[in-house]
């Protein structure tokens, strides 16, 4: 019996993309299987204050069954080189532009309430929130982070298009070096997001935190994505290649 978390989907499926050992095979089996195949136990126990949607519960695998016709198939060239490790890649690349649009999403709705509903603070001295000196400055420094982390983060799709395109002729050092990119990326992204989605409330004012609005989703999902693997050992990696030139170890978040 085996027992795998943070199985992202796997409630609502139909199919599930597996991986396993297999005996005589140094790598993992990568198969796509039947959810309601006999064995297969989902359990209904993602309870996070955030994300709530993407079911990511635990599955248990008692026994499974797999047909050779559901192995994917594979290259049979060099299954050493480092092409294959560019699924890491790819995946902190999503995180990174799934972050983003909601930060974006955020400074949107926040943008919308403060425009038509937010008040001005009774010794402002304005007639609107939309010209009260503090919110334009608020609107102004989240603007920039966000232009900031949008452009970082084209980089990272740019640097990752790049190793793609090496496929089986990648080298560690190009392959680091694209890591050392989403990385920053990653970083940039995380904390401007956890900003917005916490500071539109300052621009927006009390009356927000009405619990009609939902405006808590934002930070909720925003907290709980960033910590998906430590920003901090991002900053680690960063801080190793930028002083000491030393590309990141090859892991599943790196």
């Amino acid at each position: 019996m085996e027992k795998k978390s943070f199985c992202s989907g796997a409630m609502d499926s139909a199919r599930l993309l597996i991986s396993a050992k297999s005996t005589g095979f140094d790598r993992p089996v990568i198969a796509v299987i039947p959810t309601n195949r006999k064995g297969i136990i989902i359990q209904d126990d993602w309870d996070s204050f955030g994300q709530r949607q993407t079911d990511s519960g635990t599955v248990i695998f008692n026994e499974v069954l797999l047909k050779n016709e559901e192995v994917l198939d594979y290259y049979e060239q060099d299954l050493q080189g480092l092409f294959p490790t560019l699924r890491t890649h790819i995946a902190q690349t999503i995180l990174v532009h799934v972050i983003l649009g909601v930060a974006e999403g955020a400074f949107e709705e926040a943008k919308n309430y403060t425009k038509n509903v937010t008040r001005p603070w009774l010794t402002s001295n304005v007639e609107d929130a939309t010209s009260d000196p503090y919110t334009i400055r608020h609107y102004g420094e989240l603007f920039v982070q966000l232009k900031a982390s949008a452009a970082l983060a084209q980089n990272a799709a740019d640097a990752l298009q790049y190793v793609w395109g090496k496929e089986w002729s990648l080298t560690e050092q190009e392959r680091g070096e694209c890591g050392i990119t989403i990385a920053t990326a990653k970083v940039s992204v995380a904390k401007t997001a956890l900003e917005v989605t916490n500071r539109m409330f300052d621009v927006m004012g009390a009356r927000a935190t009405s619990a009609r609005y939902q405006y808590d989703r934002f930070w909720r999902n925003i907290r709980t994505h960033t910590l998906h693997d430590p920003i901090e050992y991002k900053i680690r990696d960063i801080g190793n290649w930028a002083l000491n030139s030393k590309v990141p170890e090859i892991t599943p978040y790196s």
